[in-house]
């Protein structure tokens, strides 16, 4: 919220009415210090960095909001949520890197928030942080595991999340496949949807749909900041400096903010954020090991990839990109079942030859295990490329079939795993496909424009 403010103030400020819509603004914003008494903190690095911190916060929901999004737990007065925010020097990148709520983490010594009881180091998960020391034992703990310095620090609870997905009119989100969770209560066909704020809380929240808990998750709040970020900079907000004051002062008026990060300062981010885009942002999450950790009275904790986090904050503290990336992977259809996951066996049925061969290793260039040995099939001369699946691999037959357009699906029960793919006149090329969520286990990061869907591609699967 913070880069898609500043890129905000960005357009006002460069028509000349910036200082006058963000007069008073700062106000609005309750204040913490989380960098009280701190010492030994890192280096200092190139650019900015800020923590966003989500709660789980919920003291000032109303009880219709409790009953409708499912709010009535009790909160644990911790983080749901962390996410380390690097603006490269230059203002030309933002790099998003989500921290698991559930990591193995050491706190430092501290004086407990809630019974003033003076606390030795000891292991907890991450999210323990807020609830025994606040915002301030939050950002040692988070410096001390990545040795990155906090610039900045940044809270939102849950009517804050709600008032700032309202106040901006709402997020388009699209999935692949149907999302369901019992918990929350969110319940998404595959296709494109607006949220509201409450829809979009049930969303960056669940973690109970296909087995992966925390993980999956940390990956839809990524692509939901990013089409938060595609909304705000591609409506007529930014135009209107009396809609921009009244979204800025929703937005800001619900959050928590260190005192060093004022309106004044956002003001001269933006001045140089022109130009600012969902590809201008990158995203990624620390990778963790397969095997948790068990800690006696905390339960099972997530420990990171010690090799593969040093890369990650190696490249915040040097202000490099997290990745590098493949601009033809924007470009891809995204798709439900990861083509890594499937195996094709391409027939050939036309006269040309080395067709066959050719959509082969196209598959396979974009992810598809294939046979490696095309094969001529019993009609040569086959009009419309067809896809033969075993209704057992539906969802797998639907990956294919993106893979070329325009396709016929043709069941085929006991064909067993292997999908057939039988080529036709109409056949030119493999179209790239992507899974809409990274390879678990990925450590490389996605740009905001790889994360959310094509608007042509959400339109077509309304």
């Amino acid at each position: 919220m913070r880069a898609v403010t500043a890129l905000s103030v960005a357009v006002l400020a460069s028509s000349g009415v910036g200082h006058a819509v963000m007069s008073g603004l700062d106000s609005g914003i309750e204040r913490v210090d989380p960098f009280k008494d701190m010492k030994n903190r890192p280096e200092a690095g190139r650019g900015l960095n800020i923590l966003l911190a989500g709660t789980d916060g919920r003291d000032t929901i109303t009880e219709e909001q409790r009953q409708a999004y499912r709010l009535g737990g009790k909160p644990c007065h911790c983080t749901d949520t962390l996410m380390l925010l690097h603006l490269s020097a230059d203002h030309s990148r933002v790099s998003v890197v989500s921290l698991p709520r559930d990591s193995y983490a050491m706190m430092p010594p501290h004086t407990d928030r809630t019974s003033g009881e003076e606390h030795r180091p000891h292991p907890v998960k991450l999210n323990a942080a807020y609830a025994e020391g606040g915002p301030e034992l939050t950002v040692r703990t988070v410096e001390k595991m990545t040795e990155v310095k906090i610039d900045h620090y940044v809270e939102v609870d849950f009517t804050s999340f709600m008032e700032t997905v309202d106040a901006v009119g709402g997020v388009e989100i699209c999935t692949v496949r149907r999302l369901k969770d019992s918990y929350t209560g969110l319940d998404l066909a595959p296709g494109p949807h607006r949220l509201d704020g409450g829809q979009a809380l049930q969303y960056v929240r669940s973690r109970h749909l296909d087995g992966t808990g925390d993980l999956s998750r940390m990956q839809r709040q990524q692509r939901f900041l990013a089409a938060l970020t595609a909304e705000v900079t591609g409506s007529g907000v930014l135009l209107n400096p009396v809609r921009f004051r009244e979204v800025a002062q929703s937005v800001l008026g619900s959050l928590r903010a260190d005192s060093g990060f004022t309106t004044e300062r956002m003001l001269d981010l933006g001045k140089a954020m022109r130009g600012f885009t969902p590809a201008s942002a990158e995203f990624t999450s620390v990778p963790v090991q397969e095997e948790a950790r068990e800690v006696p009275a905390i339960g099972n904790t997530l420990v990171w990839k010690a090799k593969e986090a040093k890369r990650i904050f190696g490249a915040l503290r040097e202000d490099r990109p997290l990745a590098d990336h493949d601009s033809a992977r924007s470009k891809a259809t995204v798709v439900d079942v990861p083509p890594e996951q499937i195996r094709v066996q391409v027939e050939n049925g036309t006269p040309r030859q080395g067709l066959g061969a050719q959509a082969d290793r196209a598959l396979r260039a974009t992810g598809f295990g294939t046979s490696g040995q095309a094969v001529d099939a019993a009609d040569r001369a086959t009009a419309r490329t067809t896809v033969l699946y075993d209704p057992r691999w539906d969802r797998s037959a639907r990956t294919v079939a993106a893979a070329f357009p325009g396709a016929e699906l043709k069941a085929a029960p006991g064909q067993g795993g292997t999908l057939r793919v039988v080529l036709g006149a109409d056949f030119t090329e493999v179209h790239p496909v992507r899974a809409e969520d990274p390879p678990e286990g990925a450590t490389g990061a996605l740009r905001g424009d790889e994360v959310t869907c094509p608007r042509a591609e959400a339109a077509g699967k309304a």
